[in-house]
């Protein structure tokens, strides 16, 4: 089993839910989150500030930009699939496009019904 994080540009979730129901991947979890790539996106206005030694420095401060986590556990078998399918709804070529991370999961239940391993996840 793999965890699969994925984070997303916030105008891209509407389609990205639809994708992964359309593969048969429904089930998963999103979360508001704020961050920034190594690019570091736009920058607010440049803000003054006094350096150690008095001297005014202009200060470019990156901002933070609103994003989605998606979170979703699928099967070995599955993982393939659930990573193409994030990255060509999500691909603009643009910077911001997101980032995907994926997690070995050591097992999986359902608390309903206590069963557990791969059963678990459909």
């Amino acid at each position: 089993m793999k965890l699969i994080l994925a984070i997303i540009r916030v105008d891209k979730m509407g389609e990205t839910k639809q994708a992964l129901g359309d593969v048969g991947l429904p089930s998963f979890t999103v979360m508001p989150v704020l961050g920034r790539g190594s690019g570091c996106g736009s920058l607010k206005k440049n803000e003054k500030i006094t350096s150690d030694f008095g001297e005014d420095i202009l200060y470019k401060v990156p901002r933070l930009k609103s994003k989605r986590m998606i979170t979703l556990v699928v099967t070995d078998v599955k993982k393939k699939l659930a990573i193409e399918t994030i990255i060509k709804v999500n691909h603009t070529a643009k910077s911001g496009d997101g980032k995907i991370f994926v997690i070995n999961t050591l097992d999986s239940f359902t608390i309903q019904t206590g069963v557990s391993g791969d059963v678990s996840l459909d």
